[in-house]
């Protein structure tokens, strides 16, 4: 699929090589024409559109960006080793892009090529120092693989270029806690949540609370997450837990069969609330 998309992208680009006129309103009306698709999730659609702003202006440098959004249009309609392919392609052509550095990345992580998704981001930081998403990205695919030493340089960047802004946050506040500094998870998660209350930082931080004992406070932080999102499994996890260390097993009990319908593998909800 790269092979055929490299000699398409090449062929088209031959055909137009001696044209250098700007880009024309047709071309940009689809542009933005794909842009609205994305946005409303309408990926096929986008596709196609895509493809036809390439036809009609082959040798367009935009064409890069356009080809790395087919790639992830690709990937959120559920095709993810097409948009890999395409990706590629893209990468081939512009080896210095960090969008599509990025991109490929993403799609390779959900494909569960760490090794490869970690490779992508290293090459786009060492084009671009200052990518955010990228560093905060590969801090956490880190800590996935247990290297600390390049989280904590990570992290470190992370608050010099982006001090308190919600990756940083969530950054320091997913390291404490995976390192077992619960106090310190809590305080970068109450940051957190002051900028933005998602229901899964309000779990998170209930799971630091249990583990310091806060009771009080981790009750609290469940009953929000779960009027935010009732369907939630790792939240009825957590207030399973609650409810054993509250000697209340019944209810305990109940939420961890809420937790096993919602996901939550059964072996993991039974061995922690037996």
């Amino acid at each position: 699929m790269t092979r055929i998309l490299l000699l398409l992208f090449a062929a088209l680009t031959c055909v137009a090589a001696t044209q250098a006129a700007e880009p024309s309103e047709e071309y940009y009306s689809l542009v933005d024409k794909a842009d609205k698709a994305i946005k409303d999730g309408e990926w096929s659609n986008a596709e196609a559109i895509i493809l036809e702003a390439m036809r009609l202006e082959p040798a367009n440098p935009s064409n890069i960006l356009l080809m790395s959004n087919l790639g992830m249009t690709q990937f959120y309609a559920g095709r993810d080793s097409v948009a890999l392919s395409t990706l590629n392609a893209a990468h081939a052509m512009a080896p210095a892009s960090v969008t599509v550095l990025q991109n490929r990345a993403r799609v390779l992580t959900e494909m569960s090529r760490t090794h490869e998704a970690l490779r992508d981001y290293s090459h786009a930081l060492s084009l671009d120092s200052t990518l955010v998403e990228s560093r905060f990205y590969r801090a956490m695919l880190s800590l996935q693989e247990g290297d600390t030493s390049t989280v904590e340089s990570d992290l470190k960047i992370l608050k010099r270029i982006s001090p308190d802004t919600r990756l940083t946050l969530l950054a320091e506040a997913t390291y404490q806690s995976m390192t077992g500094h619960l106090r310190e998870a809590i305080t970068a998660y109450t940051k957190l949540i002051a900028q933005d209350s998602e229901a899964r930082f309000l779990s998170a931080r209930a799971a630091c609370y249990l583990g310091t004992g806060q009771l009080a406070e981790a009750s609290e932080d469940i009953a929000q997450a779960l009027e935010k999102d009732p369907t939630d499994g790792e939240t009825y996890l957590y207030r399973a837990i609650l409810n054993k260390m509250r000697y209340r097993q019944k209810d305990a009990e109940e939420d961890g069969m809420r937790a096993i319908q919602l996901g939550i593998p059964a072996e993991r909800v039974k061995a922690l609330i037996r």
